[in-house]
């Protein structure tokens, strides 16, 4: 039986670990050329290992998403090695937590330039590619419930990713009129078990002061009381990857265990 995506090439940004991993290997069990990209060249060839290890088809690039000249090298990679690109998954991230009076211009500009510019540069260099095939194509861009609703202690980050979500409905529009079948959607995770969000909880160097561990934080702000895994997102990243979602476009999914109600 064909996979869902069977036939399609996907480029998944950040796919060395967590949500990213989660994606291409996903996606890869669905049929797809997963095209992993990363600046963790270790992590990023463990998991195209463990990709074609399970019988799937994939390939790393070293990538820096702020960088334009570099999207332009994986684009017209991509290109030289599989002709075309049908799903782009826009995951690369970074989360730095704080006070906004505490923050620095350049912590603030580091995140930006990953979060926001990262996305915007995948569309523009993705687009194109995608076009050439004439088949369409499934834009997915990684927001977060943070894109959703404020945090005290995450402005910077709430800022991308709330321009994460607004960008991809601006492009889904300009998609849509220039009727090249390419559909542009945001999916916007809770709490999950991901690098990122130790990174932004400090969970990765706990001490006196430490909050919470994820699974405490849960339980107290989650409505389904639990938190989620790269798994979760994954899912709906393949749906929104795949033709069963072919009348979706400039939409929010929101993966959270109703965290965003709350």
């Amino acid at each position: 039986m064909a996979g869902r995506v069977a036939g399609k090439v996907a480029l998944v940004t950040g796919g060395a670990s967590g949500i990213g991993r989660g994606c291409a290997e996903l996606l890869a069990t669905e049929g797809a050329v997963a095209v992993v990209t990363d600046l963790q060249d270790e992590r990023g060839a463990e998991t195209v290992a463990a990709i074609t290890g399970a019988g799937g088809k994939a390939w790393y690039a070293h990538h820096d998403v702020t960088d334009e000249a570099a999207w332009e090298g994986v684009i017209a990679e991509i290109k030289s090695r599989e002709g075309r690109l049908d799903i782009l998954v826009n995951n690369a991230g970074i989360g730095i937590g704080g006070s906004v009076l505490e923050m620095t211009l350049a912590d603030w500009k580091k995140q930006t330039a990953v979060n926001l510019d990262g996305v915007f540069l995948g569309v523009k260099h993705s687009i194109p590619l995608m076009r050439v095939s004439g088949e369409g194509g499934s834009i997915i861009n990684m927001s977060s419930v943070a894109g959703l609703k404020g945090s005290a202690i995450l402005a910077g980050y709430c800022a991308t990713k709330g321009g994460v979500r607004l960008f991809t409905k601006a492009v889904a529009m300009e998609c849509a009129g220039a009727k090249d079948g390419i559909r542009v959607n945001s999916v916007h995770p809770g709490i999950i078990e991901t690098p990122i969000w130790l990174s932004i909880m400090n969970l990765d160097n706990p001490g006196a002061n430490a909050p919470p561990d994820l699974d405490a934080m849960s339980t107290m702000a989650v409505p389904l009381g639990v938190k989620g895994y790269p798994l979760d997102v994954a899912n709906g990243v393949l749906w929104l990857a795949s033709d069963e979602s072919r009348y979706v476009t400039g939409a929010e999914l929101v993966i959270d265990g109703g965290l965003s109600v709350r």
